[in-house]
């Protein structure tokens, strides 16, 4: 039964990430945790971070502007990332008010982004962008991302852009069943974020896993998962959320 109240579901979700990383050899600390709050009110987001949730996710930039301005006030330390598809015509909100973008899969976004990043928000000086690749690590056709091959050709592009910070990378795997099948995919985005490293680049991502899934991700190496419903509970529409 998923826990009832907020402290309860973040509680449950941390122990899932320690106990995957103590499997793992890993430090639990190694894997941070982002809560997908797309389509939740802002009063949810208030309630995981009194709880000590410092990221949240969202998919939608004028949702998640909604929330930023709601909370700036009582929780202005809050970190927030954009993890949805980007259109060029979002870019510039984007690139002002998030400080982490995971599914970047176009030079031209990446171009937009660095070129719109301020160098300062509410009078004080802003640190680069922090971005992701979004790879389609299984091929689906009707899934966004860059395709494996081509990973490496767009990382090296997109690493020498001023304003922004090559992280790592991202995916969102088809669903399978049963934690080996799970592993695979993990494994093959661990394995193309270590070939580029290897090329030179300095990356320190893996944002994968998300709550069906995430010890699978940590398994396999995974230093940020995305987590919703085992956080917030099942999914409520969007128009209802953007009513906040």
């Amino acid at each position: 039964m998923t826990p009832s109240s907020p402290a309860a579901r973040l509680r449950q979700v941390r122990e899932r990430i320690a106990a995957a990383a103590t499997q793992a050899g890993r430090d639990p600390s190694s894997v941070r945790l982002l809560a997908v709050s797309k389509t939740f009110p802002a009063e949810a987001v208030a309630e995981l971070a009194t709880c000590g949730q410092a990221d949240f996710g969202e998919n939608y930039v004028q949702e998640g502007l909604g929330k930023m301005a709601a909370l700036r006030a009582t929780h202005p330390q809050l970190g927030w990332h954009f993890i949805g598809p980007l259109q060029s015509n979002k870019t510039r909100e984007v690139a002002a008010q998030f400080d982490w973008v995971h599914a970047v899969d176009r030079l031209h976004i990446a171009q937009r982004l660095s070129a719109q990043r301020p160098a300062a928000r509410n009078g004080s000086p802003l640190s680069p962008l922090q971005l992701c690749l979004q790879v389609n690590i299984s091929g689906e056709g009707s899934k966004s991302g860059v395709a494996p091959e081509a990973v490496a050709e767009l990382a090296h592009a997109v690493a020498i852009l001023p304003h922004l910070r090559l992280r790592g990378l991202m995916c969102i795997p088809a669903p399978v069943e049963g934690l080996q099948a799970q592993r695979a995919p993990f494994a093959q985005l661990r394995r193309l974020l270590a070939e580029l490293n290897r090329q030179g680049l300095a990356l320190d991502t893996l944002s994968m896993g998300m709550s069906a899934d995430l010890e699978a991700a940590v398994l396999e190496g995974a230093t940020l998962v995305r987590v919703g419903t085992a956080l917030f509970g099942a999914r409520v529409a969007r128009q209802a959320a953007q009513q906040v």
